[in-house]
């Protein structure tokens, strides 16, 4: 069974930072993409940014330049960090990972910007 944790959410304010951790853990054989998605209540979840095994990476147009995203594939963990945020970066972030053809994902962790 794969479990996938995520933490590091929480409330901060416009321009402020916050760093996203996800840790997958189980039957793991090897993690292929590793990316991050949000959605807001009412909205469809959308893509944040994703890496691949080998460090390619791929951003939402609207996070370039502010997010950052990073693998350590030794501790099974993708990180999140989040720079500049602004009060339409509020959502639910999910963590997802693709082992073997197939998709896994996290219970999430609410970002709130918010002054």
């Amino acid at each position: 069974q794969v479990q996938l944790v995520e933490s590091g959410g929480g409330l901060v304010q416009p321009g402020g930072s916050l760093r996203l951790s996800c840790v997958v853990s189980g039957s793991i054989f090897r993690i292929n993409t590793m990316g991050w998605y949000r959605q807001d209540p009412g909205k469809q979840r959308e893509l944040v940014a994703r890496v691949t095994s080998d460090n390619t990476v791929n951003y939402a147009d609207s996070m370039k330049g502010r997010f950052t995203i990073s693998r350590d594939n030794a501790k099974n963990t993708v990180y999140l960090q989040m720079n500049s945020l602004k009060p339409e970066d509020t959502a639910v972030y999910y963590c997802k990972a693709d082992i073997v053809g197939t998709g896994y994902w996290g219970k999430g962790t609410l970002v709130t910007v918010s002054s």
